[in-house]
């Protein structure tokens, strides 16, 4: 069994969509399909404006984990001792956690009584056993998941418009400002669309908004 690279491992709070304000073990897996993560192959990339760094194993807790029990060993470690009443929470996230994550992965987490949620793309199917699965659609893609818990779109995309997915079996649909230079005028674009589609419900990255990983 090859092992994981990791990039990062880390306990904070969920910043976005619907499980906002949630404390969770982020599990940042390395690499991702529709961009190399490095800067020179950004305006070649699929996917350009990704802000997320998932190049390497050099991050908080980083690295390569030979076995399933290993990685999930190192993620519930980081969960609060003693914490009576709480259901430990691990987000798989990337890159495109999907190219990795797989079922003895999810058991393993199951096993030392994590909950296990992705972040994905949605190009790559996902395997059995996720008991959340958030989905954020990129342009110029092709889609294999098409059910879930929670959609979540950045807005604006050119080719990626909502009513492309709202067709889809999720829960929840979320759309969530596009960062950058003109970040305020596309939150109030997403605050727009939501009051005349009400179908779909407002995000913030309240993570950047506080200051958090």
């Amino acid at each position: 069994m090859p092992a994981y690279k990791i990039k990062e491992i880390y306990y904070t709070l969920q910043g976005e969509g619907a499980m906002t304000g949630r404390p969770a073990v982020f599990c940042r897996f390395t690499g991702c399909n529709l961009w190399s993560g490095r800067e020179e192959d950004r305006s070649k990339a699929i996917c350009q404006f990704c802000d997320t760094d998932f190049w390497g194993t050099d991050g908080e807790n980083g690295g390569r984990y030979a076995t399933p029990e290993l990685l999930a060993e190192k993620v519930i470690s980081l969960w609060p001792p003693n914490a009576a009443g709480s259901k430990p929470y691990v987000v798989c996230t990337g890159g495109e956690p999907l190219l990795q994550l797989d079922e003895p992965l999810i058991k393993a987490f199951h096993h030392v009584g994590l909950e296990v949620a992705v972040e994905t793309n949605g190009t790559v199917a996902a395997p059995a056993g996720l008991d959340w699965i958030c989905m954020s659609p990129k342009a110029n893609t092709e889609i294999v998941l098409t059910a879930g818990n929670e959609l979540k779109l950045v807005f604006p995309q050119a080719s990626a418009e909502p009513e492309l997915f709202e067709s889809l079996d999720f829960d929840h649909f979320f759309l969530q400002a596009m960062d950058g230079e003109e970040t305020e005028k596309n939150v109030k674009l997403c605050l727009e669309y939501c009051l005349k589609h009400p179908k779909w419900r407002l995000s913030l990255q309240t993570h950047k908004m506080l200051n958090i990983p």
